[in-house]
């Protein structure tokens, strides 16, 4: 069935194409004056019709689509959720629409997606992830937008500027420091850490700050107690199993992100061992199952929600203002301690 046109509308209602025009965009510039029983006659046309206007059309003659994408780097962990939940919410108040695309995690994907969004007409961008900044092939496409005056947004864990982009900039650095000092606190030593990520560079701030913790307390970095796995909660029970099968069992195990601390916590008690009586875990993102675990999981909180929100508002201040310097908006972690993390366990 053909596509009802404004032309079908202004000859349902008796008025010219112009009139109908001027009712949908609310615009007259005080030229035109539309009499409400005009404006009634209209909008009942374009209710019987059916008919929506062309977003396309609309965009070509008002500069703007009132759309912002957002690229995610993985859709199978909800710390990614909340961040295009905080997104989309401040979006939607503010009158703009959410293009999602996650790039799951593979790279060669990823520079595909931001392609795809460069020939798309969009008015901002928000992506999240080190992995895919570090690609030439997506710092050509940022800059092709950052030509077309196309404000971008990058939520990140990184301290480096060098791409003068606008930034939601959240670090786990000082709370892994905060961490570490509760499990030392407790009479840990035989602290474990699960390091379940794409690449070696990734999760710096939680991996550095455990290793000078241990050795600013007199303790060594052993290397057997530390694994590199996958990113899914399978990756995350299994490294748990090679690390609780250690001769020296160890008594706190420090996953990257929740969803791998899960993992963890099956893995203990598949093995028999009690949370936190026979091991402490923690992990990071405070996603919501982690509130509901049985033991309820310690963590550390980024408010991705609210990470999601700061960056919409960046891009509509780009929107109005875009020649203003680059902007940082910076939010600190908070550790929450939970029925996960206890004493360590005394010697037989």
């Amino acid at each position: 069935m053909k596509r009802p046109t404004q032309q079908d509308v202004a000859k349902l209602a008796g008025v010219s194409r112009a009139t109908v025009s001027y009712v949908l965009n609310g615009q007259t510039n005080g030229r035109v004056l539309i009499s409400e029983e005009t404006h009634k006659k209209v909008t009942k046309a374009i209710d019987e019709l059916g008919y929506v206007p062309d977003a396309s059309a609309q965009a070509l003659r008002t500069g703007n689509t009132k759309n912002i994408g957002l690229i995610i780097p993985d859709m199978d962990n909800p710390h990614f959720w909340e961040n295009a939940d905080g997104v989309e919410k401040e979006a939607l108040a503010s009158g703009y629409r959410l293009l999602l695309s996650s790039m799951e995690l593979n790279i060669e994907y990823g520079e595909e997606l931001f392609k795809d969004l460069a020939r798309q007409r969009i008015d901002g961008l928000i992506f999240t992830g080190q992995l895919i900044n570090r690609s030439e092939k997506v710092q050509k496409t940022l800059r092709q937008f950052q030509k077309r005056r196309v404000p971008i947004v990058e939520i990140t864990d990184s301290t480096d500027l060098d791409n003068h982009l606008d930034r939601v900039s959240s670090n786990y650095y000082a709370a892994t420091q905060e961490v570490m000092k509760h499990l030392l606190s407790l009479g840990h030593r035989q602290i474990g850490f699960v390091h379940g990520v794409q690449a070696p560079f990734l999760a710096e701030d939680r991996f550095l700050p455990y290793q000078e913790c241990l050795l600013a307390a007199g303790l060594p970095v052993v290397e057997d107690l530390n694994i590199r796995c996958g990113t899914t909660i399978q990756d995350g029970y299994q490294a748990a199993e090679k690390l609780l099968q250690r001769s020296i069992r160890p008594t706190a195990l420090i996953a990257i992100n929740d969803l791998l601390a899960i993992g963890v916590m099956r893995a203990a008690a598949d093995a028999g061992l009690k949370i936190p009586q026979d091991l402490s875990v923690v992990g990071y993102d405070d996603i919501p199952f982690a509130r509901y675990m049985v033991p309820r999981l310690t963590t550390v909180s980024k408010d991705a929600v609210g990470l999601g929100r700061e960056a919409v508002k960046l891009v509509l201040a780009r929107i109005q203002e875009p020649d203003r310097p680059q902007q940082t908006f910076t939010l600190l972690p908070r550790v929450l301690i939970r029925e996960s993390t206890g004493p360590a366990p005394r010697k037989s």
